[in-house]
């Protein structure tokens, strides 16, 4: 079991730039690929970027180049920095932890922290 907290979302304008934090307990944080999703209204949930145990990093095309993950392992910890944010990176933003055990995945989601990206 994985519990995620994640903090940082709010009212920003565009242009401008936020970091999400997901604080991490419960389990070995440093095997889980944690990744952030968004999921905006009316919309399905997508994902924004992920980091695997290994550091290997992965982003949406729309996010690619504004948008950077990383993870502080000691301190069960993943980031979302997040610059030249645009009205269309509104969306409440979900932490999540997966571990793939003998094939089968599980899956770990935070509570969720809205931005808004709006002048």
């Amino acid at each position: 079991q994985v519990q995620l907290v994640e903090s940082g979302g709010g009212l920003v304008q565009p242009g401008g730039s936020l970091r999400l934090s997901c604080a991490a307990s419960g389990s070995i944080f440093s095997v889980y690929t944690m990744s952030w999703y968004r999921q905006a209204p009316g919309q399905q949930r997508e994902l924004v970027a992920s980091v695997t145990s290994g550091g290997i990093t992965n982003y949406a095309d729309s996010v690619k180049g504004r948008f950077t993950i990383s993870r502080d392992n000691a301190k069960n910890t993943v980031y979302l920095q997040m610059t030249s944010l645009k009205p269309e990176d509104t969306a409440v933003y979900y932490c999540n932890a997966q571990r793939v055990v003998f094939s089968r995945p599980y899956d770990y989601w935070g509570q969720g922290t809205q931005v808004t990206v709006s002048s």
